[in-house]
């Protein structure tokens, strides 16, 4: 891995936070992704499944990870099961987990070859009476393609019909949306790689310039300082692709006058960054896309005011609602008229904003979170509204990473890359 070891204790305490909430007699098991095929021999890049590497560090392909905190033997608590490595292995495809590799990472101390799951298994299933079954429950999720983990369910109800069954995912919902220390200086390597990529464009981008070479700047930044690459498919979008949500094209000539919207952060140890920032390809904004990005700005600035413990993901909506339709009255996009006639499902302010202002972050974009139960404390959320307008040509859309605090305002994680109007044309036209 390009990235810096992880200190196992991390990863020690995630299971120790698991194991906690797991039922009487019951085994956990997590599995790692499969490596997808393409065609022919292809393969896409490995990465890992977020929840067994939360849980124990590995970051490899073919582990499995299982609990069972009233095992009979001290040393069946906890299990990791291995490809098992040789040197041809080694040869071909470079370094695996050894079992004392394994351990150092991790800090479980029974380790097996993966041939030996199934038998121990069948010896800890004799013991328990439930097990924890690890199904994607994300409220974003569309899921078509049979995971590794789909598989070891099916299998695992045919060998153990008798067993009752329970989720691991509401138990990790919660524990991953709050984050460790550890996990909050992963998250703000991230960033401090995306605000190198940003800083580096600033300085690249000029009339002419084609979207994909943006996209090759910020992915040089982020590989040469130990990211695997972006956290997520790029969004490099100039003139009215901005008001494309989810463009990612990124093939098209930049030209003088338009803005680009840059949707684009690097990962760092499989933690995410997730960035938004609004740039003039000439150098300077127009006194109309000024006043639309600082009308944006303001209102990122008031929602992350409003991202404190004890809020509602739903109830902050509405409030962030409010204050964009205010500016939106204020730069003449609608009227009092649209307000007062306004559909409450779909508020007159969704014309311009369509999209939510905040979602949790971590080891994915997206992260796991209960929306539905109050913030808390060291939950990270990105915060960024937009405003876009294709009759114009453009739109703004602004985004950071904030972490909640017990008291006062959010943490901003992005707190040193450039946003105000002033410091990025400043840069610009250094």
């Amino acid at each position: 891995m390009k990235y810096h070891p992880i200190d196992r204790n991390l990863f020690i305490k995630n299971r120790a936070k698991f194991t906690a909430q797991m039922k009487p007699k019951s085994v956990a098991v997590f599995n790692s992704n499969d490596i997808y095929p393409i065609s022919a021999d292809s393969t896409m890049p490995f990465a890992q499944h977020r929840d067994i590497f939360y849980l124990s560090g590995v970051d490899q392909e073919e582990s499995i990870l299982l609990l069972f905190p009233d095992a009979p033997y001290e040393h069946q608590r906890e299990m990791l099961f291995l490809r098992e490595t040789n040197e041809h292995i080694a040869v071909w495809e470079g370094e695996k987990l050894t079992k004392e590799r394994a351990f150092e990472v991790s800090g479980i101390k029974t380790v097996y070859w993966l041939t030996e799951f199934e038998k121990v298994l069948f010896e800890l299933m004799t013991h328990s009476e439930t097990i924890y079954i690890n199904t994607n429950e994300h409220y974003r999720a569309t899921v078509e393609t049979e995971t590794r983990e789909a598989r070891f369910v099916k299998w695992w109800k045919e060998k153990y019909p008798a067993h009752a069954v329970a989720k691991s995912n509401p138990i990790l919902q919660r524990l991953r949306s709050v984050k460790e220390n550890v996990e909050l200086e992963l998250i703000q390597k991230a960033c401090n790689i995306t605000e190198k990529g940003f800083r580096r464009v600033l300085s690249f981008v000029q009339p002419d310039v084609t979207e994909y070479e943006i996209e090759a700047e910020f992915a040089h930044e982020f590989l040469r300082n130990r990211s695997k690459g972006f956290a997520y498919t790029p969004i490099i979008a100039s003139g009215n692709n901005a008001n494309v949500l989810h463009y990612i094209e990124n093939n098209q000539v930049c030209k003088a006058g338009d803005l680009i919207l840059l949707d684009v952060a690097a990962e760092y140890a499989n933690y995410s960054s997730d960035m938004t920032r609004t740039i003039p390809v000439s150098g300077r904004f127009t006194e109309r896309q000024k006043a639309v990005y600082n009308a944006v700005l303001r209102v990122k600035n008031e929602a992350t005011q409003m991202l404190t413990p004890g809020a509602l993901w739903k109830q902050y909506h509405i409030e962030v609602g409010k204050v964009m339709t205010s500016e939106l009255l204020g730069l003449g996009l609608i009227d009092k008229a649209d307000v007062q006639n306004e559909n409450p499902d779909w508020p007159a302010y969704k014309k311009y904003f369509m999209h939510g202002t905040s979602h949790h972050m971590g080891l994915d974009t997206h992260d796991y979170g209960i929306l539905t139960e109050p913030m808390q404390a060291n939950m990270v959320f990105t915060v960024e509204p937009g405003i876009y307008i294709p009759a114009e040509g453009f739109g703004v859309r602004l985004e950071d990473d904030v972490v909640i605090q017990e008291k006062g305002s959010p943490f901003n994680l992005m707190r040193n890359i450039p946003i105000e109007v002033e410091e990025i044309e400043s840069l610009m036209n250094a």
